[in-house]
């Protein structure tokens, strides 16, 4: 350059320096250009022919997988999908077994309470018999108790006695025979004396000689202890 002269050697030291990068840049810039090129396919059928292969599955060792490794890798991938259904199905019947464990705790820890038992139904009470206020009833009334007090006799038996003794006449009293003689008449359906009466009363009826059920029971009681029955008697007794 004018008026700037540098001295020689100093002037062909920066040169050689300034040369050297540029050199190197320009080498690099050159180098970059031509693998740019190179690389850059021109159309879609040059990009076709230079496209990498399928890149091709190898074993463990880096050479490629043989049938046998393909069948045996199946094999594996089905064994473990086995084993995942496996492990899903357990733990679906686990929490089955959970879940029925917790409502089994629940019906035992609250019991239904039982039903309240039904109070006992009361019998019915029975209404009173009723006889009716004459000779059949009279029968049929001392018939019964008779049978209460374990008495023998039938309705025959009773009937044919009152009819031979008073006619069925309840006030009926005989003022001729011995006992008239000796103050004590026999009195009643059947004709039975005061003394008699009081030993053979039977309990439940009305203390009375002339009571018609009175009077029949009670020497029907005595008829069962002298002759084994009123149905045994068939005359004055």
């Amino acid at each position: 350059m004018p008026g700037f002269t540098l001295p020689r050697t100093v002037r062909t030291t920066r040169i050689t320096r300034a040369h050297k990068i540029s050199a190197a840049v320009v080498a690099s810039a050159s180098c970059a250009a031509a693998l740019a090129l190179t690389a850059a396919p021109s159309n879609a059928e040059t990009t076709a022919a230079h496209a990498p292969a399928a890149v091709k599955p190898v074993s463990a060792n880096g050479l490629p997988l043989t049938a046998k490794d393909r069948a045996d890798d199946g094999k594996n991938a089905s064994s473990l999908t086995g084993l995942k259904v496996t492990a899903v199905a357990k733990q679906g019947h686990a929490a089955k077994q959970a879940a029925d464990r917790s409502a089994d705790r629940k019906v035992i820890a609250a019991p239904k309470a039982a039903a309240p038992k039904a109070a006992p139904k009361a019998a019915p009470k029975t209404a009173p018999k009723r006889y009716a206020n004459n000779l059949d009833g009279w029968i049929r009334e001392s018939l019964d108790i008779m049978k209460s007090k374990r008495i023998p006799g039938s309705y025959e038996g009773l009937h044919r006695n009152i009819m031979r003794e008073s006619s069925g006449n309840p006030n009926a009293v005989n003022d001729w025979d011995i006992n008239a003689i000796n103050g004590i008449p026999s009195k009643g359906l059947l004709q039975v004396i005061q003394p008699t009466f009081n030993t053979y009363h039977v309990s439940g009826t009305p203390h009375k000689l002339t009571d018609p059920v009175a009077n029949i029971t009670a020497a029907a009681n005595y008829a069962a202890h002298r002759y084994g029955s009123i149905d045994n008697v068939n005359s004055a007794y």
